[in-house]
């Protein structure tokens, strides 16, 4: 009897600390998927950054292109 109680007491210890991993483990899971959708966040915050810096590129790139055509027909005027 005293094995029986050994066995189910070492049985309920071990359920015990399976649990307690469980619980860990969905805790965890639980903070990666709230970092999963903060990277999400950032990437497509990143992705707008990064097509709004080339626009700006580009825009300055005509800007000059312009800006020196007009001074090179001017200069070639005189």
């Amino acid at each position: 009897m005293s094995r029986l109680s050994n066995s189910s007491s070492f049985k309920q210890s071990q359920l015990s600390h399976l649990n307690s991993q469980l619980m860990q483990l969905q805790s965890n899971l639980q903070d990666f998927d709230e970092l999963i959708d903060t990277t999400c966040y950032q990437f497509k915050s990143i992705q707008n950054l990064g097509i709004s810096h080339g626009s700006l590129f580009m825009a300055c790139h005509r800007v000059f292109d312009k800006d020196n055509f007009t001074n090179d027909n001017e200069s070639g005027e005189e």
